[in-house]
């Protein structure tokens, strides 16, 4: 299956729609009276969708197993169509849309069981999906031009050419993934004046000020303090949510004093210096954590 282990948990809805399409009037008749010999078609049909759906995983290979939190069918009866509307719900990393279309598309064959022997000439129409929301897909942020950023990698053994910078580029990376525009990347020493300097300096032209590096607990790692000075307002929200997301992978992520707020109209960012650490903190909040770009402009949340 494809690897989501990188992803985050957000709402998802997906509504899908099967037809079901009868010969004659009669058997309409007799679903709406509740006179055919096998049953109630419409509950029954609905039973066995909401049992079809929470184990889609095991009909489809690459469908993971997920856990299904709401699930609703209705059925819109015209003619001689019966139309099924299937509605899913949960909270996880991946969407229902494949979820949704399983649950119609086994509600519709179970019609069609049922009243085969009513009706000789049923047909099963337009399994498909009519809607979905959540993930990456719903938090797309469009702007007039451009987010730029200014990426600065805090470390004295790769200043010194010790070691190799990985983090940085991979910020570097995801931003581009992300949509923005990387004007400046710089390999710094961890020296408060230094990471002062270059914030107050970047921030006037790029949107995104980003540290990695010098967050930990060792006695030079001064990102925090060098920044928490020049930040107009911190967001616990961002530093909250990487933090939580990297605890979920490794227990050693409380240690890190990840930072966030603005400067100006710039976010300021100091992420881990490790190459997981930046890469799972990246991952954690982008690309849903530009919306605050709407929001320094003063528009409401709504705004995309």
């Amino acid at each position: 299956m494809v690897d989501i282990t990188h992803k985050i948990s957000t709402l998802r809805t997906a509504t899908a729609q099967a037809t079901v399409i009868v010969s004659k009037q009669e058997t309409i008749d007799a679903v709406v009276n509740n006179l055919v010999p096998k049953g109630n078609v419409l509950e029954m049909a609905k039973t066995a969708g909401l049992f079809a759906v929470k184990n889609t995983h095991l009909s489809i290979p690459d469908c993971h197993p997920i856990p299904i939190e709401f699930t609703s069918v209705a059925y819109e009866i015209n003619e001689l169509s019966i139309d099924i509307i299937f509605n899913v719900k949960t909270v996880y990393k991946t969407g229902v849309e494949v979820e949704a279309m399983h649950g119609a598309s086994i509600v519709a064959l179970t019609m069609y069981d049922m009243l085969k022997p009513i009706d000789k000439n049923i047909e099963i129409s337009t399994i498909k999906l009519i809607n979905k929301e959540g993930g990456k897909s719903s938090f797309k942020n469009r702007f007039p031009s451009a987010i730029t950023a200014a990426v600065f990698v805090c470390s004295d053994s790769i200043f010194a050419g010790d070691k190799q910078d990985r983090s940085g580029k991979i910020i570097v990376e995801k931003l581009e993934i992300s949509g923005v525009e990387t004007t400046h990347y710089e390999i710094i020493p961890d020296e408060m004046d230094v990471i002062q300097e270059r914030t107050k300096a970047f921030a006037k032209e790029n949107q995104l000020i980003i540290f990695t590096g010098g967050t930990g607990l060792s006695p030079r790692d001064v990102t925090p303090q060098a920044l928490e000075p020049l930040l107009e307002t911190r967001i616990p929200g961002i530093e909250e949510a990487i933090r939580n997301y990297g605890q979920q992978r490794m227990p050693y992520s409380m240690l890190s004093r990840t930072v966030a707020g603005t400067l100006g109209n710039s976010l300021v960012l100091a992420l881990p210096g490790s190459t997981n650490g930046a890469k799972e903190s990246m991952d954690a909040i982008f690309p849903h954590v530009l919306h605050v770009f709407h929001i320094l402009k003063g528009n409401n949340h709504d705004a995309k």
